[in-house]
């Protein structure tokens, strides 16, 4: 999310698009943020939240969710795409008429290589804490060493949404005399519609995590209600972990901020399209 904002940011917002054009945009990258979490089995906190207790791996993840998820983006962004290709290439134009901003040398291949070295390892070893507290202090500190070829660590957003999930873990807990008997009663299509709605409500790891308190949940509903909580994770700001680091990157280029109800309407078309890629093939 941190990426994909930062980069909108610099080639696209910056060269004014229209209100409409921005809402839309930024209400795609929430959508395809949230589904595409649904590629491995570590890379969304709706999942992770689910992955060890139900055994789903790599390899399920990528053959049940995966497939599904690519090909909602694609249609989507294909979609936004041909509606608003008249603006895109006009703003296209006046890219090219500004001047190219000046930027800093790019780091060294090493620091990359180091970078995705650290990367590799933290996903390796991501059920571990000894391990990766380990090697996060160690990368803090290559950071600090080699500050002149890196971009400033900011960890209050990772930090917060971390405090979120263990509160999640510790309190989730004691919901489950009330989610139980609701998702238990519930069959595929109405369990995926309203993970939907709740997590336009409520961040979408909430939503999966009451679930796995629920004994005796079959594969369909489990399916059901992890792809419903990813497929409404682009409707709200809350609904999604990542969608806060996305909005206070480009709140600035909205004039009064991200406003709830757009935001909702510019996210309605991915949600649907998605909704019908999870349920229908």
């Amino acid at each position: 999310m941190t990426i994909a904002a930062l980069l909108l940011a610099q080639q696209f917002y910056e060269l004014k698009p229209s209100p409409r054009f921005a809402y839309a945009t930024i209400g795609l990258l929430f959508v395809n943020i949230s589904v595409s979490g649904t590629l491995t089995h570590f890379a969304a906190p709706p999942v992770i939240m689910v992955a060890y207790t139900w055994n789903w791996g790599l390899l399920h993840m990528l053959t049940h969710f995966g497939v599904r998820a690519v090909l909602g983006v694609v249609i989507s962004t294909l979609l936004y795409y041909f509606i608003f290709r008249r603006e895109l290439a006009a703003l296209a134009v006046r890219a090219a008429e500004q001047k190219t901003p000046t930027q800093r040398p790019p780091a060294p291949a090493w620091i990359t290589l180091v970078q995705l070295g650290f990367l590799a390892f933290t996903v390796w070893q991501a059920h571990h804490p000894v391990m990766f507290i380990g090697a996060f202090l160690f990368f803090l500190a290559f950071a600090q060493a080699t500050a002149h070829h890196q971009s400033k660590v900011d960890l209050k957003s990772p930090i917060l949404v971390g405090f979120f999930l263990a509160g999640l873990v510790i309190h989730g807990g004691l919901q489950a005399w009330w989610i139980e008997p609701i998702l238990s009663r519930l069959g595929e299509v109405p369990l995926f519609l309203s993970a939907i709605v709740l997590t336009a409500f409520n961040d979408n790891a909430a939503i999966t995590f009451l679930a796995t308190l629920v004994p005796g949940l079959t594969d369909s509903l489990k399916f059901a209600v992890v792809a419903g909580a990813v497929t409404g994770g682009g409707l709200t700001v809350i609904a999604n972990a990542p969608n806060p680091a996305g909005q206070a990157i480009l709140a600035r280029y909205f004039p009064d901020g991200v406003a709830p109800l757009r935001l909702l309407a510019a996210a309605l078309a991915p949600t649907v399209i998605m909704a019908v890629c999870f349920m229908a093939f």
